[in-house]
């Protein structure tokens, strides 16, 4: 009964300990985007402002002959405006004109299209004419308007310039404010998660402890898959620890797929365990896990091929993926609450800064047809970001790639693993991103475990040599 209360209790632990970083991480990423707003809500101000001089000082530059900027802008877009008005219609009567030609004579058609073409031209230079008067100093004393101009320009900049002032002390006492607030809190929530931590880890029992070493993440113990009479996986067993990039390789029809569809769900293995560390205090069974919780626990993967949602924008795919770490419930999903819209918000920025990371900001909201495959499988692995991953399994990344993307890939997934404090297992055919990028690489063939160890261990091992260049053992 003890025993059982005391696995209650660190059940409500871990749900509070898991509430409580939520809401940190909430606000540490939140603050940035509100300091954000009020500053552009503050561009937009000054924005408005001076768009408010110009129009109040357009008759008075007018008449003083002073083009500002305001008045430069729109004589431009008056001019261009007309400009690119008269280009279609000089495109339309050379349309014409070719039309013309097959079917009347040729002299009395140039003759007549000579004459249209010289009148709008010459309609084209009244109208330009007309652009130039209309911005052009009118009549009187010019000096007395200017200096008359000047006076009142000094005027209005200057009680423009003091209300954005005291909009800016407004607005940098707001950011202030809000900033102390949300930095206390934020380190009431720390001293809080401190506390639950040191409890759990306080009550920790013997047993969990034993379940797995204590430096790694996934433990695979005698995993078994049979397909009626293949056996694809048989009897193996390895470990993956923290924050290292893990590789599993082996010939084709080895198993390797087979072995990740069976740690995330997608199979389910004939014999064997699958444990999962997944925090400081809670080892868990993935065996009993249905498919669509793998996710949730932290474990995302990529496949072999890319599946996308073709119909959706990058930026949208990466936000589709964000969906299991969203915390607003059922009704405020209903209702888009102001809490559901904050954290859309900080959701996709989030999304501008992984698709920052992987240098695909470029194609933000473009579709992902026609992209090209080494974009796709950037994309794809993007999207593993968006989860909050602590695994990430990555079926065959550079399966399709060309040596230079390979290469970037390599850096790419040492930069993932270094960045987002992620532990990265792979499969991959490509024995140079494997030998470069990986800490540990066990080798398998037929389903059964080769050899396990460092790239160089793996690479002088007879049975791996044997299984792959058919050396003899």
């Amino acid at each position: 009964m003890a025993k059982m209360i005391d696995g209650l209790l660190q059940g409500f632990r871990l749900h509070r300990l898991n509430r409580l970083r939520d809401q940190k991480s909430f606000l540490e990423n939140y603050l940035p985007i509100l300091v954000k707003a009020i500053r552009d809500r503050e561009e937009r101000r000054i924005k408005l402002a001076r768009d408010r001089d110009g129009a109040a000082l357009r008759g008075p530059a007018l008449a003083a002959g002073v083009l500002t900027p305001a008045l430069e802008t729109e004589r431009s877009t008056a001019l261009a405006n007309i400009e690119e008005r008269y280009r279609w219609r000089a495109k339309a009567l050379a349309q014409s004109k070719k039309r013309a030609l097959s079917k009347s004579s040729e002299d009395m058609v140039v003759a007549t299209f000579a004459v249209r073409t010289e009148q709008l031209e010459h309609q084209k230079q009244v109208d330009l004419e007309s652009v130039g008067r209309r911005y052009a100093a009118s009549q009187g004393d010019l000096a007395a308007a200017r200096e008359a101009f000047r006076i009142q320009a000094e005027e209005v900049h200057a009680a423009t310039d003091a209300r954005l002032a005291a909009a800016k002390a407004k607005a940098d006492k707001i950011i202030a404010a809000k900033t102390a607030a949300y930095e206390t809190k934020t380190d009431e929530l720390g001293r809080k998660i401190e506390k639950v931590r040191n409890l759990l880890i306080a009550n920790k029992s013997d047993e969990t402890n034993a379940l797995i070493p204590e430096d790694s993440l996934l433990s695979v113990r005698n995993l078994s898959m049979r397909f009626g009479g293949l056996m694809a996986v048989d009897n193996l067993s390895f470990d993956v620890k923290k924050g290292e990039i893990f590789g599993l390789i082996g010939p084709n029809g080895a198993g390797k797929t087979t072995i990740f569809n069976c740690i995330t769900r997608f199979y389910r293995p004939t014999s064997g365990e699958m444990l999962y560390r997944k925090n400081a205090v809670e080892v868990i069974r993935l065996n009993d896990y249905p498919v669509h919780d793998i996710i949730r626990q932290g474990i995302v993967r990529t496949f072999q091929n890319v599946e996308l949602v073709w119909e959706l924008t990058i930026l949208d795919n990466l936000l589709v993926a964000a969906h299991t770490v969203y915390r607003t419930g059922f009704f405020g999903q209903l209702f888009h609450t102001p809490k559901l819209r904050r954290e859309e918000e900080v959701m996709r920025a989030k999304a501008f800064g992984v698709l920052g990371t992987l240098g695909l900001l470029p194609y933000a909201y473009a579709i992902p047809y026609g992209l090209p495959y080494g974009i796709l499988k950037k994309i794809e692995l993007a999207r593993t970001l968006m989860a909050h991953p602590k695994l990430i399994i990555l079926d065959e990344p550079a399966a399709g790639l060309n040596d230079k993307e390979t290469e970037e890939l390599a850096v790419l997934i040492k930069k993932i693993r270094d960045d987002y404090h992620a532990t990265i297992f792979l499969v991959e055919h490509d024995m140079g991103l494997v030998m470069d990028v990986c800490d540990t690489i066990c080798a398998i063939s037929f389903g059964k475990k080769l050899a396990i160890g460092t790239p160089a261990e793996i690479q002088s091992d007879k049975l791996v040599r044997s299984a792959y260049l058919g050396e003899e053992s």
